[in-house]
Parts: C-alpha cells; structure tokens; sequence
C-alpha cells in the first residue's frame, strides 16, 4: 500500500454517535477484509455518555437491518418501543383552563405524500371537515388511538405505518458496542486521549493515551461529544452559536416508572408546550423519559423544574430530575484535513424533531459513500461534506424555528420573543411570505438532502393554523374529485386499520415474548 492511501480509521468517543458511525463504516467499507480500512475506536471509561436522546427517523429501520441487528433482540436490548410521530400540545394558542389544542406530525402520510398530489389546497379550500393531520393521514388517527403501526405476523422491519423508535439509548450505544466489536471487526480500546498530535500539514495522525499506548490513524472521526477533543480543541475549529434562533439552551430530564405493567404506552412522542419552552414524554417498554427543554434566558432552573413536575404529577415524587446544558449552533468546518465531526462535536439543536441520530446516520452514511481511500481525495470531499451538512443544518435550523414562529401564543415573553421577527432565519422568513398565498409545494425543497420535507412542513404549518389564502386563486385547484377521491380512500383505511391494529402495548409486549419473522 502507498504511503499515501489511508488505512486505518481512529473513531475518538463511543455513545450512540461512536458506536453507530463505527458500525456503518464498518459495513459500507466492508473492514472485515483484511485488504479495506481497519477501524479502531477508543472511548472513554470514565466520560458517562449523555444518553438522553430516545427519539429516532424511520431511517435507522434501513441502518439497522443493513449492519445486520435483528429487530426483535434490538428491541428486547434497549428497551426500545415504536414511533409514528409526534403530537403537539397546546403549541397553537395560549391554553384556557382544561382546554388544550393538539396537532400531530406523523412519520408519514402513507398512502398520498403531497409530492405526487398535494392535498393542502383542497384541505383549506374546505374539501375536508378534519383537521390536517386526520384528513391527510391515518397515521394520526392510530397514533391517537393508541394502536401500533404493524402486526407481529408483520416481518421484521416490514410496515404497516411508517415507523421508527424510542429507545433507550444508554443500552443502544452498548448493544451497537457488542455487535460492532464481535461482528463487524472493528477493534476498541478503552481509554482517555490525553494529547491529540498533529503532523507538518497539521493533519492529525496520533493520539496519546493515558494508558500509555499511542493510537496511530490516517484518519480520525470526532465523536467525543461537546468536548470535541479534535475537531474543537486540536484543530480549532470554531462554533457558529444559534442561540438567537433557537432558545433553549437547557434541559430537565427524569425517568418515570410505569404504575403497571398494563399501562398503555404511547407510541408518539408528546411535546407540550410550556411556559418557556416545552416537555418531552416518551414511552419506552418499561418507563417513560420525561423533561423539559427550555430557555434559561426566560426562566430559572427552579421554576423550570416545578413546571417539568406539575406535568408529571404524583408520580414524580422521590425522582431526580438531571440537568443538561445545551451547547445550541454548528462546527463552522464539520471536516478539516484528516478529521470529521460526527454527533455533538459537530452540531447540536434542541430534540425538538428528534433529528440527531438521523444526522448522525447521515453523517456516517455521506462519509462512507465518500471516503478518500487515498490522501490526496480529501480536500475535494471536505469541501463536499462541509457544504452538504451546513445546508442540512441551516434547514434544520429553519424547520425547528418554525414551531415556535408562528405560534399565536403570547402568554409569556418566551413565545412574544419567539415570534420577534429579528430572531427568525430570512430563507424561513421568504418561504413564510410565500405560504401565505400559496401553500407550500415540492419546488419549494430543491435539495436532494433536505431532513424535513414538503409534508412535514404541511403538518406543522396547517396543524398550527397558520393562514393561507387562496381566495385569489381558487381557480387553479380544480381536481376536486380527484381530491375527494382520495380524502375517502384515506378515511376507509383508517377504518380499516382501526379494525386490524393491535394496541401499542399488546404489540410491545407479543415482540418482547415471540419475536417478528425474518425477513
């Protein structure tokens, strides 16, 4: 091999971004043969992972299956239950006394996605009498029912309804170490780097150890978190903050047990707003994750932690609420020289949308379609790289904004300030003035890597009331039967699945027990 061909690949933190970067490449580049790349990661013994993030895109369905995880024994492993979306709480108006407002943001639109034919038109135009997220979707519908999006005679990783994960993701990071380390070839040393050394071309390409035993790279991912122990702190890149966009820099996070073991989970995430920011609820196989994202700017510590246990109630009593600081904004370089930042060390946005696994897959899937197999191809896929994730954060960035940007809330000067023009992106700004006379279309999202899509922004724009009026173009929308045609057809399933579906809870528990077919 040329000196100048790289060989072996040195991952520096485990977590969920370490485990499941080392695991993609590992397979994508195939490292059990002995002729690829050689990948060794080191994480910490000592450094505890943040382990919060329990939310996943139906995407890490295919990653999965891909570096050869078999659904059920994930499940069992990481206690891990499914996702249809999100619902919204109270996100839309200022809550009156026992009235709240909800929409849903489901994973999919199953039968119609509006990129072949958007209903949003025929929808405001009064084609239908539900809300926007039941007229175009049967997934909100079974999500509100409590219904599971497959059967267990469903074969692995086969769907009903679109679906992805909550997990626990403490044991997800360890069960990807398991199968990374004994299945995939990839060789893992338990360690702190204690110095990070640079060559003459300020590319990396040692690290010291404190257990005295130099670890020796062609080329280094970053996964070690806020510290970015390479990407920050050696090759100083610096960080792009957006805590002018997005406010929450803080979060409260408990773990709340079931008060039997019938309860029904859900199999959405509930976000609520709150006073300065919202909460989380998930409902993994044996407890619930709870907390609060907020904005420290508009609240205390203290108030925020009364409001995470009003929500819960009762059941919170004698449980610890962790605090986490969160570090909101971008690497201005996701990739220098020999190195990428890959998971917090790159980029953080508040969970809002759960976005970060799926970004951390994106990552690892972009670099390894791409990887400079030889020294002289990484400039050319730096550039590639640094301009592909500035764009997918900056429409991140956008798409979480708009949660809060056109919320009619003005209860608390946290929403009066969320809405404050000055605080919203101007790409985000020009799209909003061209909604307001026509609802969005797919050449709105010209992007190939866009993470949130035409109907994603459709459920969260018309599930938040947000005012389009076509009365100047009424003319134009004149497939009404067509549109008729298939509010129907999405009504008659619904009613179909209804009568199918088992409950979340008596699915959750059939996988635990049986186990889906192979596929």
């Amino acid at each position: 091999m040329s000196s100048k061909t790289i060989n072996q690949v040195v991952i520096v933190g485990g977590g969920t971004a370490g485990w499941l970067t080392a695991a993609i490449l590992a397979t994508k580049l195939n490292c059990r043969d002995s002729k690829s790349v050689q990948i060794t990661l080191v994480e910490s013994p000592t450094i505890p992972i943040l382990g919060v993030g329990e939310g996943t895109w139906p995407t890490i369905r295919n990653t999965l299956q891909m570096i050869g995880i078999d659904e059920s024994e994930f499940m069992r492993e990481c206690d891990a239950t499914f996702k249809q979306g999100a619902e919204f709480v109270n996100w839309r108006d200022t809550p009156k006394d026992g009235e709240t407002h909800s929409y849903f943001h489901p994973l999919s639109a199953v039968f119609h996605s509006a990129y072949d034919f958007n209903l949003a038109p025929y929808w405001l135009l009064g084609s239908s009498p539900l809300p926007y997220d039941h007229a175009t979707t049967s997934q909100s519908r079974i999500s509100q029912l409590g219904l599971a999006p497959k059967k267990i005679t469903t074969p692995s990783y086969a769907a009903i309804q679109n679906y992805s994960y909550h997990l626990n993701a403490n044991k997800f990071a360890e069960f990807l170490k398991k199968h990374v380390t004994n299945k995939l070839g990839v060789k893992f040393i338990s360690a702190n780097v204690t110095q990070v050394h640079l060559d003459e071309e300020q590319h990396i390409n040692r690290l010291s150890t404190d257990i005295e035993q130099d670890i020796i790279g062609d080329f280094f991912v970053d996964c070690s978190g806020s510290k970015a122990l390479l990407i920050g702190d050696a090759l100083n890149v610096g960080w792009h903050s957006i805590d002018d966009v997005i406010f929450n820099d803080t979060a409260l996070a408990m773990q709340v047990p079931y008060p039997d073991e019938n309860t029904p989970i859900a199999s959405h995430t509930i976000a609520t707003a709150q006073e300065a920011g919202w909460t989380w609820d998930i409902g993994l196989h044996n407890r619930r994750g709870v907390g609060y994202v907020y904005s420290s700017r508009h609240t205390s510590d203290e108030r925020a932690e009364e409001v995470l246990r009003a929500y819960i109630g009762e059941e919170a009593e004698g449980i610890e609420a962790r605090k986490i600081p969160l570090n909101l904004g971008y690497r201005k370089q996701f990739w220098k020289g020999n190195c990428v930042a890959i998971g917090m060390s790159a980029a953080f946005v508040e969970p809002l949308e759960a976005s970060a696994i799926f970004l951390v897959e994106a990552a690892a899937n972009m670099l390894a379609d791409t990887f400079p197999r030889h020294k002289s191809s990484l400039g050319f896929v730096e550039s590639s790289f640094n301009k592909t994730f500035k764009l997918r954060w900056d429409k991140s960035i956008d798409f979480i904004k708009l949660h809060y940007c056109i919320s009619n809330r003005a209860d608390t000067a946290y929403w009066r300030d969320n809405v404050d023009p000055s605080s919203i992106p101007e790409s985000l700004k020009l799209k909003l003035e061209q909604w307001k006379y026509q609802p969005p279309t797919k050449y709105d999202f010209d992007y190939a890597f866009e993470p949130f899509v035409l109907d994603s922004y459709l459920f969260v724009l018309y599930g938040l009331g947000y005012s389009t009026n076509l009365a100047a173009d009424e003319s134009r929308y004149n497939d009404n039967k067509i549109a008729q045609a298939k509010f129907s057809e999405i009504n008659l399933l619904t009613q179909r699945l209804v009568d199918e579906l088992p409950t979340h809870r008596q699915l959750i528990d059939k996988v635990y027990q049986f186990g889906f077919q192979s596929i």
